[in-house]
């Protein structure tokens, strides 16, 4: 026992070496905790340049750690015991961070870029005045597709992957608000239907769409596309736009039956321990020049209406990915549907993925 207990001193002592020589060495390097900002990001999600930038411009030292999906986010900074500053969740995960009292209410005082947003994406249901979220990019789901392969046919609908000619020719994320959203559009229903009767419509739609699903998958689904594995996939306007870069032969649409639009936003979680620093770099992320290179590399639609002024006019003139207010009033943001719609939703969606086997 004895011998047990001088290992576990030994090893003890070790530990507190190494986080001395860790803190020594940021000492160093004029890093500490007060100059430290933590960001919680998905991945590929922001200009490694713009960091350094950041960086050399303030003093600060960013630690930028990625999440894959919104729930990971949430999960991660629930439990605890992860101190981020800065995190970039979607909508509908806002409002559920905002009733589970996991953001601080932003100063607006401190972020005086804010003025460049466009007034259409401020002030959205999911956070009123804008009191704990600023926009970060925007977009839309709908229908990537190969004219080549598809023999010139021109889809417009989201009601034209049902075709008979598109058999085992469509790619569809995995994501069940996106999969189930699309049938409900496709019958005229809301993106946020909870009536059971209504989603079990949708869900039977989609069981009749099976002979046409060639998969269902993740980021891959990019490559698929631009390679050619596939001729249509559903995607987020910002991956189209990558691919329609690597495949001039895909293009994209929005369906006329209406579909999402979706905003990413900065906020500051309860967890943050550098909050002055964090308003810092909302405000730095603001600034026009930094959104417009930003949005260069991200290849999202920036909500920075002074960005515009430094982004080629080819990119801005697109509708396909800067739709204009006729197109994007008539879209639909996922609204928080809570933990027993959203369980139902996940149920309806696994039994389709159950049923293409």
């Amino acid at each position: 026992m004895k011998r047990v207990i001088q290992m576990f001193i030994a090893v003890l002592a070790a530990a507190a070496l190494c986080m001395y020589a860790t803190a020594r060495i940021n000492h160093l390097q004029g890093y500490s905790s007060g100059n430290t900002l933590t960001i919680y990001n998905w991945g590929d999600y922001i200009d490694p340049d713009l960091i350094t930038a950041f960086e050399e411009e303030t003093g600060i030292k960013v630690i930028y750690e990625t999440y894959e999906s919104n729930e990971a986010m949430l999960t991660k900074i629930a439990h605890g015991g992860h101190s981020f500053d800065i995190a970039v969740p979607s909508d509908y995960t806002i409002s559920r961070m905002i009733e589970q009292n996991m953001l601080i209410p932003l100063d607006h005082s401190l972020i005086p870029n804010l003025k460049y947003i466009d007034e259409r994406f401020l002030d959205l249901s999911f956070d009123p005045g804008n009191k704990y979220s600023i926009p970060y990019f925007w977009g839309t789901v709908g229908i990537a597709y190969n004219r080549e392969m598809l023999e010139g046919k021109e889809i417009t609908s989201w009601n034209d992957l049902w075709d008979e000619s598109l058999r085992n020719q469509i790619l569809l994320v995995d994501g069940a608000r996106e999969v189930i959203g699309m049938a409900l559009n496709s019958l005229g229903y809301s993106l946020n239907e909870t009536d059971p009767e209504k989603l079990l419509e949708a869900q039977q739609k989609l069981f009749d769409l099976v002979p046409n699903v060639r998969a269902i998958v993740g980021d891959e689904i990019k490559m698929l596309l631009s390679t050619e594995e596939a001729a249509v996939g559903i995607v987020w306007s910002g991956e189209a736009g990558a691919i329609l870069d690597e495949n001039p032969n895909l293009d994209y649409v929005i369906p006329t039956e209406g579909s999402n639009i979706w905003f990413d936003n900065m906020v500051i979680p309860v967890t943050a321990r550098n909050v002055e620093a964090a308003h810092k770099f909302i405000n730095f992320m603001l600034d026009p020049e930094n959104a417009a290179q930003n949005t260069l590399y991200v290849g999202y639609s920036t909500p920075n209406w002074a960005a515009m002024e430094y982004l080629p006019e080819e990119l801005i003139n697109d509708e396909r990915f800067y739709p204009g207010r006729e197109i994007t009033d008539k879209l639909e943001l996922y609204e928080n549907l809570g933990k027993h719609n959203q369980a139902y939703y996940n149920e309806l969606f696994l039994e389709f993925k159950m049923h293409r086997k």
